[in-house]
């Protein structure tokens, strides 16, 4: 099996011209679905809105943006709670093209309060959210996951076990300083859970470096610094394959991946020891 997957690294605009992402969010599923996309997927936050309370809602031309157009968009907003305390989950949204309900996905790590609290970007009372759904669609299994998650290998590793074969990890701003070590761990999520994983964030100016990139089990199929929209090719058939073998003998002669780790690797009796149960005391 295999489908086009659009990765758009856009130029946002901040609050408080960031309704304006949304009519850019349009034409940029409009202009990928030209180039025979199948799949869209944004960058958190985006098109937004980013603060509480919130002043526009993108789920309805965005929606519309993905039924008119016969493809799937992940997209970022945030879900309000309560707007006099300025409570909000931080949201992906997958919405299809059919009238169905889009899938939703609460960012769940870390704990909260966090870094929304504040800045020039964010500014809510962010709120986790506490499930791993994961959507079937025809172009496979989808999970979601956001930003610096990918440091929480508990939350792809959740999807992948649940059936997640493609895993949409977008990510908000300029990675600074961790820009290596991130690269290094969306590959790794895509190896350790035997996934499609793939990324892509917001840019601010021409000259902040992005990471828009798509990586398989076995190499980096797709990277780049630059805004834009670029469509990928995916093939499933080889992650099937890897989530199907029995490692052995041999299979590194064969494989560039550890084949079976969501199977065969797997010991779910002992997975209630890895948090300890006492206050660690420091």
């Amino acid at each position: 099996m295999s489908f086009k997957l659009a990765l758009v690294q856009p130029l946002s605009h901040r609050p408080p011209d960031d309704a304006e992402n949304v009519t850019d969010a349009v034409r940029f599923v409009e202009q990928a679905a030209a180039l025979g996309a199948q799949v869209v997927t944004f960058p958190e936050s985006y098109p937004g809105p980013w603060r509480m309370p919130a002043t526009f809602d993108a789920h309805e031309r965005l929606g519309d943006a993905a039924r008119r157009c016969g493809v799937y968009v992940q997209y970022g907003t945030l879900e309000p709670i309560d707007d006099d305390a300025r409570t909000a989950h931080n949201l992906l949204v997958l919405a299809g093209p059919s009238e169905a309900a889009p899938g939703i996905y609460r960012r769940t790590h870390p704990p909260g309060p966090w870094i929304y609290t504040g800045g020039d970007a964010w500014q809510f009372e962010y709120v986790p959210g506490d499930e791993f759904p994961v959507f079937e669609t025809e172009h496979g299994i989808f999970g979601l996951a956001m930003c610096s998650e990918a440091y929480m290998p508990e939350v792809t590793r959740a999807l992948a076990l649940r059936g997640a074969e493609v895993i949409l990890l977008p990510a908000g701003t300029d990675k600074q300083r961790l820009w290596e070590s991130w690269r290094n761990l969306i590959w790794s999520r895509a190896i350790e859970n035997l996934a499609i994983v793939a990324t892509t964030q917001n840019l601010f100016a021409p000259d902040e470096r992005g990471l828009a990139m798509v990586t398989t089990p076995e190499e980096i199929i797709f990277e780049t610094t630059r805004p834009g929209v670029y469509v990928v090719d995916i093939d499933l058939s080889r992650i099937r394959q890897l989530r199907s073998e029995t490692d052995g003998p041999g299979s590194s002669v064969r494989n560039a991946a550890k084949a079976g780790i969501l199977t065969q690797w797997q010991r779910p009796e002992l997975y209630d020891k890895f948090h300890p149960r006492v206050e660690v005391v420091r």
